[in-house]
């Protein structure tokens, strides 16, 4: 271990023995920690000289620090040091202005040379969906839309002075961004996902429901990708059509298996755009839709634990063979549902023709859940769209985020079988 034998005499000297036979490497990096904090002391003392009035400069000096923190380590290197480990070297600053809460800010953003990408995470915080979102709250602001409880959001978000054309620059800026992630080329995709959620917009003065079409698709690799999204004032068949075509004109193909739920127009989109192509109609929505054909309300626990048996079989003789007993149980008590079952109940069991690994995750949308959890979460801040644009934007800021840490992220299905 590499002592530092110099200092022991002094340490002696000075009664602090145990101090400086700490190895160097450990003493090197408190008195780095140590200058790193000593390094924000200015902006401390510029809020103890200024007050409330100094928090702009106070951030200014934090950010910067911070900047200059970030760019020794990744260039793993402190400024003039000499080590076989640096990546790359400092190559001075570069002036960036701004918007915060607290004003315009002028920051120095450290720049780098040499074979190493750097951009200060300090100044990339503002991910593209919590851009969509101030947007458009800003939107409803400027159009003399907001609330009271707009208003309260678009102040802690952005402050209210905020103008149109700065919301008009802003808009432009992000919607060129997401426009290259949603015209970007797709490949080859096995299983196709398709669902849509309901968001309120204003149109005309009025309070319309805007159908926001969300395609989710699993490659060979067995990863997952957002596809697309599209809102508009309807989900006929002409929008899901239009959406399912933009898919196919930008790459999409070779898909072997589609989940659905029972929306109005898929049916009919689908059979035009990817004819052939066998359909699973959710298992957890056909459950749902069941119970609307159910007499009483004491017996929905039974139906329902009824269809859980058909869809829990092994395989689709076994599934095939309990519909036919449970439909014949309800044929007297309840003979809508048994004829509703016998219509429909085989849409829900195209399942059975995948390998068993891909039933569970393929049986229902479920594994569109939590992008339509997490788009509830920022869609109710907002509560309500100026138009469909804007509540496009919001979403599709979002699904890009989520379908980027998908593709580098973990295999969703193993397609070994």
């Amino acid at each position: 271990m590499d002592w530092d034998a110099s200092n022991l005499v002094t340490a002696g000297q000075n009664g602090s023995a145990v101090e400086a036979i700490k190895p160097k490497t450990e003493r090197n990096k408190r008195m780095t920690h140590q200058n790193e904090n000593s390094q924000f002391n200015p902006a401390v003392q510029h809020i103890l000289d200024n007050g409330i009035e100094g928090l702009g400069e106070a951030l200014r000096l934090i950010i910067d620090q911070a900047m200059k923190i970030e760019r020794s380590q990744v260039l793993q290197a402190q400024p003039h040091e000499r080590t076989a480990l640096r990546l790359g070297y400092a190559n001075g600053f570069k002036g960036k202005t701004v918007s915060t809460r607290v004003g315009q800010i002028r920051f120095a953003v450290p720049q780098v040379r040499g074979e190493v990408d750097f951009f200060p995470s300090a100044l990339t915080k503002g991910l593209r969906s919590e851009r969509a979102l101030t947007l458009a709250i800003a939107e409803m602001y400027v159009q003399g839309v907001s609330t009271r409880k707009v208003t309260a959001v678009l102040e802690e978000l952005c402050g209210l002075d905020i103008s149109s054309t700065q919301v008009s620059r802003a808009t432009a800026e992000l919607d060129e961004e997401l426009a290259l992630w949603r015209l970007r080329p797709l490949g080859q995709f096995k299983y196709l996902i398709l669902d849509a959620r309901y968001e309120k917009v204003r149109l005309a003065g009025t309070v319309r429901s805007c159908a926001v079409l969300i395609a989710l698709g699993i490659d060979h690799e067995g990863k997952r990708s957002v596809l697309g999204v599209s809102a508009k004032l309807s989900e006929a068949e002409v929008h899901w059509r239009d959406f399912l075509a933009s898919l196919q004109e930008r790459g999409l193909h070779g898909v072997e298996f589609i989940v659905r739920d029972d929306h109005a127009g898929l049916h009919a989109a689908l059979a035009a755009r990817l004819p052939g192509v066998p359909c699973q109609r959710c298992q957890f929505h056909f459950q749902q839709n069941a119970m609307a054909h159910v007499p009483k309300i004491h017996m929905r626990e039974e139906v329902a634990q009824d269809i859980r048996s058909i869809f829990n079989a092994a395989d689709l003789f076994e599934a095939q063979r309990r519909l036919q007993i449970v439909a014949q149980k309800y044929r007297e008590s309840a003979p809508t549902l048994a004829e509703w079952l016998e219509a429909h109940a085989p849409e829900a069991l195209t399942v059975f023709s995948l390998p068993e690994a891909h039933r569970k995750k393929l049986r229902t949308t479920n594994s569109l859940e939590r992008l339509n959890k997490e788009i509830k979460r920022r869609t109710r801040v907002a509560t309500l769209f100026p138009n469909e644009k804007s509540l496009e934007r919001l979403v599709t800021a979002l699904l890009s985020e989520i379908s980027d840490e998908w593709e580098t992220g973990k295999i969703y299905l193993t397609m070994k079988n």
